[in-house]
């Protein structure tokens, strides 16, 4: 079953409360996902780093649940 936009904005919401996200559903499917996250916890962490914590935020959803996700992110702008 594929992930609604809230599921997935819910998930990292609980991990990264002052998250900034944008979703666009790729294929209109639920299933390939584009997002830009933007949050203060990704401050000096590398973009891989960021990546990884994205991923354990959706708890192990990747590849299962959640078949695509085109990621980016970034720490906000002062």
């Amino acid at each position: 079953m594929p992930m609604s936009a809230t599921e997935i904005e819910t998930m990292i919401k609980a991990k990264f409360p002052d998250a900034t996200i944008e979703l666009k559903d790729l294929a209109g499917d639920n299933d390939h996902w584009q997002a830009h996250v933007v949050s203060a916890a990704f401050k000096g962490k590398s973009r891989v780093q960021q990546h990884q914590l994205v991923y354990e935020a959706l708890g192990g959803n990747m590849g299962g649940v959640l078949h695509a996700l085109a990621l980016t992110t970034g720490v906000p702008k002062d």
